[in-house]
C-alpha cells in the first residue's frame, strides 16, 4: 500500500494510506544502513503482516525542510498578525526567503484583521509578487481565499507564536487545536505546538503547524545570490550597470532605482541588505 507519513513518535511512523486507513509502522533496517531517516510528509510504500506495518520504500522527495524535519511541502503559508503581536517584516521576509531557497511556493497570510487594518502590509507582499491575504480567524473574514489556496496541497503554516496559526488550522481542518494566549508583558505567544503532524484539510490535502519556526538564517546561499530569492529583485536581474551587482553601493543599480521610485518597499530592501550582510559575514563565504 502507498501512503503518507503524517506523524512520528518514538520510532513509530503513522501512515495514512490511499484507502484513508491509518497504519502504525516501523522503518525497515535498510534505511538505517543507508542513513535515511523517514520524515513527516514522506510518500512511502508499506506492507502489513499480522497487523504490523513496515515502511519498505520511501519515494523521492519534492522538497525537504530541516527545521522542522518535513518532506514534500508544496506551500509555505507565512502567518503574521496585524496586531498583538505586532508584525515584523524582517521575520516574514526571512521565512519567505527560506521557502524560496527550498523550492516551496510561499504565501503571506496576515491574521487578526479584526484588530487592525492590514491592507498596507498585504499590499507590500502582493507588490513583491507573492500571494497574500488578509484574514480574521475570529470572524472568518477572508478565510475562504486562504482555504482555496491551500486546498489539495501540503501546506506548512509558519510564524511566530501568538499570530493565530492554530486558530486558522482549526478552521481549515475542523479539528479543535490548542491555542495559546499572548503575554501582555512580552507580546509574544506561548508555543502550543509540540510536534509536527500532518492534518487533513476539509478541502482536501494536508496542513501542518511548524513549532519553533520563528526565523531562518539561510546557510546555503552565497551573498551574491541572495537577491534571487526576492522575486521583485529577481525580476530586475540584468538591469544593473555591473554584472554581479550587490544592489547596495554600486551606481546605476536597477534595484536601488526601483526602491527610490517606490516600486520596491523599503522594508523589503532593508531585509535584503540585512540577509546579504549576514551571508557576507559568514566564514564559509570569505
Amino acid at each position: 500500500m502507498k501512503g503518507i507519513i503524517y506523524k512520528g513518535i518514538g520510532g513509530f511512523y503513522y501512515v495514512i494510506t490511499d484507502e484513508s486507513k491509518s497504519v502504525e509502522c516501523k522503518a525497515r533496517g535498510k534505511f538505517r544502513k543507508e542513513h535515511i531517516v523517514p520524515m513527516i510528509g514522506d510518500e512511502v510504500e508499506i506492507e502489513v503482516k499480522n497487523g504490523k506495518g513496515a515502511i519498505i520504500e520511501i519515494y523521492p522527495r519534492r522538497s525537504c525542510l530541516i527545521r522542522p524535519a518535513v518532506a514534500n511541502i508544496d506551500m509555505m503559508v507565512v502567518v503574521a498578525a496585524a496586531k498583538n503581536p505586532a508584525p515584523s517584516t524582517a521575520v516574514i521576509d526571512r521565512m519567505l526567503v527560506n521557502a524560496e531557497i527550498n523550492g516551496i511556493e510561499p504565501m503571506v497570510c496576515i491574521n487578526k484583521s479584526d484588530l487592525a487594518d492590514c491592507a498596507e502590509l498585504v499590499g507590500i507582499y502582493k507588490n513583491a509578487g507573492y500571494k497574500a491575504v488578509c484574514v480574521s480567524a475570529a470572524n472568518g473574514d477572508g478565510t475562504e481565499e486562504l482555504f482555496s489556496a491551500v486546498a489539495g496541497r501540503v501546506a506548512a503554516f509558519a510564524g511566530v507564536s501568538g499570530v493565530g496559526k492554530s486558530s486558522l488550522l482549526t478552521l481549515i481542518t475542523g479539528n479543535k487545536l490548542e491555542t495559546g494566549s499572548v503575554s501582555d508583558k512580552i507580546s509574544r505567544g506561548r508555543h502550543t505546538t509540540r510536534h509536527v503532524e500532518l492534518l487533513r484539510a476539509r478541502g482536501g490535502g494536508y496542513v501542518l503547524d511548524t513549532p519553533g519556526f520563528s526565523s531562518i538564517d539561510p546557510e546555503t546561499v552565497a551573498p551574491e545570490d541572495m537577491a534571487w530569492y526576492f522575486p521583485e529583485m529577481r525580476a530586475l536581474s540584468g538591469g544593473c550597470r555591473f554584472r554581479g551587482c550587490a544592489h547596495i553601493g554600486e551606481p546605476d543599480c536597477a534595484v536601488k532605482r526601483a526602491v527610490e521610485a517606490g516600486k520596491i518597499a523599503p522594508s523589503r530592501y532593508a531585509s535584503y541588505k540585512e540577509l546579504y550582510e549576514i551571508q557576507r559575514s559568514r566564514k564559509s563565504w570569505k
